[in-house]
């Protein structure tokens, strides 16, 4: 995405979040990939911090009462971020300092229908990797084998299930279960 394009969302997402939520604790953030982890290749991030305490139990009652006061306004941000040409997901994330991926409590919403969204006959998964696991990942996507995340890991399982050890561990795992289940 070209900078002046990203700049103009970020102008974009700090005006809609200063007109929905006029007086509330929270700052506008855009990020792009390469600037958060959780942030894929050819995705942006809108994050809407809210400052919260830095007890656990204190910014979880903060981010709940933001969240009921003001979810009409997050869905209105969600469908503001969804007239733009970009894959975008919108998190709104309670925090009393830097955030990182592991800062919560948090929502996120996704692009309707976009990538990242429910798919017929798939099972959404999470799964933390460390920083040489997600490079391999966003590597496959790089490469244009897969075009997100969530399809570079199936890409990779479907290359294991490929394999003839394979076959052999999942009929291993049967005869495993057929002697449990006569325990």
């Amino acid at each position: 995405m070209e900078q002046a394009e990203l700049e103009r969302i970020r102008e974009m997402f700090d005006r809609e979040v200063r007109e929905r939520l006029p007086g509330a604790p929270v700052r506008a953030e855009v990020l792009r990939y390469g600037e958060a982890p959780e942030v894929e290749p050819g995705q942006l991030i809108a994050r809407v911090v809210l400052a919260a305490p830095d007890d656990p139990v204190e910014r979880m009652r903060t981010f709940k009462e933001f969240h009921e006061a003001h979810i009409a306004a997050v869905h209105a941000l969600r469908e503001a971020l969804d007239t733009l040409p970009a894959n975008i997901l919108l998190q709104v994330v309670a925090s009393s300092g830097p955030v990182d991926a592991e800062t919560g409590p948090r929502i996120q919403l996704l692009a309707h229908g976009g990538p990242g969204g429910a798919v017929a006959g798939l099972t959404r998964i999470a799964a933390e990797v460390g920083q040489e696991d997600l490079e391999t990942v966003d590597t496959l996507i790089a490469a244009g084998l897969a075009a997100s995340r969530a399809e570079a890991v199936r890409w990779a399982l479907a290359r294991i299930r490929e394999r003839p050890a394979y076959a052999q561990l999942r009929a291993r795992t049967s005869e495993i279960a057929d002697l449990e289940s006569q325990f």
